[in-house]
């Protein structure tokens, strides 16, 4: 969404604000239910700063694994004209002299504040769903006055406690709030929340009739081109748009949509994440794997990683699926072995499931340049008493070696132990490369901020 496009939808840059304000007050009669999505602004690098103060006002960009591509961007970084996706390699020779800073992902970091954050948030209302590490939709109810309030708390004592700031958008459905979120973004004048129902409705239709249809939630690249054929271009002309046709030519989720927009709640929040039906651990590599024995130590790391996932879930396996693949862009290789094995019993044990991951081993070719691996785990079920009657049990798993490893993990580090070639102390060449990644302040007591005082 750009930013003239919205400021363009008045005359006055703060039109719309004022129009907010100029609502006449309403009444606790007028107490309706109420859908917010509060979202982090440049979440991982507003993380980044909230440690680093030097980073203010800087141009700042997050990148991607292996440091490649750049995943987030400050305002600052934008001005300059660098775009979501840009590869590193192609603005680092010049960032000195623009003052760019880049920082690797610090993925236990921003996990740590996401956690914060959605702790916060779950303050204000019991009717929660996390929609990604840096949003979450709240159920809220009262009148237009007090859900403009309760927003305006919201941003501010995520703000206070964190130091990250936020908007908040308010609407009567998710793809509403969603729009009203974006408008809060955009529109300086309204101090970070945007209550959909608050701005006037003229107002409303110009904002819709400038918007591409892209803009709106849940329809992407493909499905714009569609609509577009159709003479379908703005979020206005979707909004108009027969109900019925939608979901002939596309399918009912597009129908959902449509009716969103126009009021009426049909995508429905989601109180808990329904039980994991697999669990995936993948990584590319830094530097290609080209031997078994280096395979079989990213296997190792990786199922070992999977089981204190499922150990953490309170979950465990019966099938584990291990796969290796050269890159896209290796024109001379193309290689994508993959091995399924059905265990024993149902299992989280680190012992079995590394065991499980070795049956790739075989399928692996010495030379061959593999990029990526990963390790799945299918059949899912919750771990429990019914464990002590199944007839395949490791002695492993009995001894609870997996918790103990998990438990150690969690107090001393990731890498601080290991089964086999996965419990090696030096690192392994081929491990994610994140050479400019800053301290993870929240999460290792090592590496713990310092502040001193004259």
């Amino acid at each position: 969404m750009q930013v003239q496009e919205i400021s363009a939808v008045t005359s006055n840059s703060n039109d719309l604000a004022a129009d907010q304000k100029s609502v006449p007050p309403t009444r606790r009669a007028d107490s309706q239910t109420y859908v917010a999505l509060v979202d982090v602004n440049s979440f991982f690098v507003s993380a980044e700063r909230v440690f680093d103060p030097t980073l203010a006002d800087r141009p700042v960009v997050v990148l991607s694994n292996n440091d490649g591509c750049c995943v987030a961007l400050s305002p600052e970084a934008k001005a300059l004209g660098i775009e979501m996706g840009t590869p590193w390699f192609k603005i680092s020779a010049g960032a000195d002299q623009v003052g760019l800073v880049a920082k690797s992902s610090n993925y236990e970091l921003y996990g740590s504040m996401s956690e914060k954050v959605m702790g916060i948030l779950a303050r204000f209302s019991a009717w929660i769903e996390v929609y990604s590490i840096d949003e979450a939709f709240l159920g809220i109810r009262g009148t237009l006055d007090e859900v403009q309030v309760l927003g305006r708390q919201m941003k501010d004592e995520v703000l206070r406690l964190t130091g990250l700031p936020v908007c908040v958008g308010i609407a009567k459905t998710k793809t509403l709030a969603k729009l009203a979120n974006q408008t809060a973004k955009k529109v300086p004048e309204l101090a970070g929340v945007c209550v959909w129902d608050r701005v006037p409705e003229l107002t409303r239709e110009r904002l819709l009739r400038r918007l591409p249809v892209i803009e709106v939630w849940g329809i992407g690249v493909r499905t714009t081109k569609k609509l577009n054929a159709m003479g379908i271009m703005t979020v206005k002309d979707f909004v108009d748009a027969d109900p019925v046709a939608i979901r002939e030519k596309f399918s009912i989720v597009q129908m959902r949509t449509l009716l969103e927009l126009r009021g009426t709640p049909c995508i429905e929040m989601v109180y808990e994440e329904d039980p994991k039906e697999q669990l995936i651990f993948s990584r590319s590599f830094s530097q290609p794997v080209t031997t078994k024995d280096e395979m079989e130590q990213v296997l190792g790391i990786y199922a070992q990683r999977a089981s204190g996932r499922l150990h953490r879930h309170g979950r465990e396996a019966k099938v584990l699926t291990a796969w290796a693949m050269t890159s896209d862009f290796n024109d001379y290789q193309s290689h994508q072995p993959a091995a399924t094995v059905s265990l024993p019993g149902y299992s989280a044990d680190p012992v079995m499931l590394t065991k499980a991951a070795k049956s790739l081993l075989p399928k692996i070719v010495d030379g061959i340049r593999y990029a990526r691996a990963g390790v799945m785990v299918t059949d899912l079920r919750d771990a429990g008493p019914h464990q002590m009657f199944d007839e395949f049990v490791s002695a492993h798993e009995m001894a609870d070696v997996g918790e103990l490893i998990e438990t150690i993990r969690h107090e001393q580090g990731a890498s601080s132990i290991g089964l086999g070639r996965a419990g090696l102390q030096r690192g392994p060449a081929w491990q994610m490369k994140r050479e400019m990644m800053s301290p993870r302040y929240t999460t290792h007591w090592d590496e713990l901020l310092e502040v001193k005082a004259n």
